[in-house]
């Protein structure tokens, strides 16, 4: 067995867990990562994982293996940044602990992220967000479930790690009616709901029927609903929508489209940006001025205000050959 088991167990155990207090996701998604290189590693090398060590992971391999993740997995290249950043942070870690590897360590660390493209986000217009919530069957308990948690995603703006999450005790329908979760990196947060949102949660709610612990939106077996089932709920209802309303056939909508809705309702009510930024628990107010690339009305109203420049328009014309031979001269 190489030395590079026991940095692993080390990495995951010390490391993520025990300094850095990561969640389940962030180990996951570090593990899922850790795991195609060795497979790719073992691949190449014609090794077993666990007889690979760490000089077998050099920066030439794992440039190969960060191809191989574009090419034959078809990977986007967030992902492909992703995966890196979780090399990165193993190598980082076996850089303190292998100094004997020191030199291979710095030049998979000097492998740099991958430049892409940054497309406007995508949400719903009023019309679609009607024709999705009105695809609901609400003559079905599924139905009104669906139907009341893509309202809340549309309304609060929750990712759906948060949706997926939450429990009847978050839903708070009195006074002060808000939504309670815990979102990405540990944040809480408190989110505000309107009447409309207030009244089909209470419905919900009441026909529920569950304990305080209990998922707010569960399956039929009284389990929380998984991401996949979230997402497959979604694209069900995006269909069925589509027949109404074609344009929504043209739009890629997944539950974080519906967190760009939440984004794009505010900026569009005159909300400002820090507000829609501590609403959507962003880290940084940057992270949320790729709303303001998208809103075409404030574009419009800004272009309104600005005096358009005294020109006329025209086109090239040659002078007359005769006239330029004699100022030619």
């Amino acid at each position: 067995m190489s030395m590079l088991v026991p940095t692993l167990h080390a990495f995951f155990s010390d490391r993520l867990m025990g300094q850095r207090g990561a969640s389940p996701h962030t180990i996951a998604a570090y593990r899922d990562t850790i795991r195609l290189m060795l497979r790719y590693a073992a691949d190449r090398t014609h090794k077993q994982p666990c007889q690979l060590d760490i000089a077998d992971l050099d920066a030439p391999l794992v440039g190969a293996f960060l191809d191989h993740l574009e090419r034959d997995r078809h990977n986007g290249i967030r992902t492909r940044n992703n995966r890196l950043a979780a090399i990165h942070s193993l190598f980082r870690w076996a850089a303190l602990r292998h100094p004997e590897h020191a030199a291979s360590i710095q030049r998979v660390l000097a492998i740099p992220p991958k430049r892409f493209e940054r497309d406007l986000v995508t949400f719903l217009t009023e019309q679609e967000v009607d024709a999705l919530l009105g695809a609901c069957d609400r003559t079905t308990w599924t139905g009104r479930r669906d139907h009341a948690l893509m309202l809340l995603a549309i309304q609060s703006g929750l990712r759906i790690s948060e949706l997926a999450g939450l429990t009847c005790a978050d839903a708070a329908l009195s006074a002060g009616a808000h939504v309670h979760c815990v979102g990405k990196g540990r944040k809480e947060r408190r989110t505000p709901l309107v009447r409309q949102t207030v009244q089909v949660l209470r419905v919900w709610l009441s026909e529920r029927n569950g304990s305080a612990i209990e998922p707010l939106f569960p399956t039929i077996t009284g389990q929380g609903l998984s991401r996949d089932a979230i997402e497959h709920r979604i694209a069900h209802y995006v269909a069925k929508a589509s027949q109404s309303c074609p344009s929504i056939r043209r739009k890629q909508v997944t539950a974080h489209t519906l967190r760009h809705t939440a984004a794009m309702r505010l900026l569009l009510a005159g909300v400002d940006i820090t507000v829609i930024a501590l609403w959507l628990g962003h880290e940084q107010v940057s992270t949320t001025t790729i709303y303001l690339h998208a809103d075409m009305h404030q574009k419009e109203r800004a272009i309104a205000r600005i005096r358009p420049p005294s020109t006329k328009p025209g086109r090239y014309r040659p002078s007359d050959v005769v006239v330029a031979f004699l100022e030619a001269l």
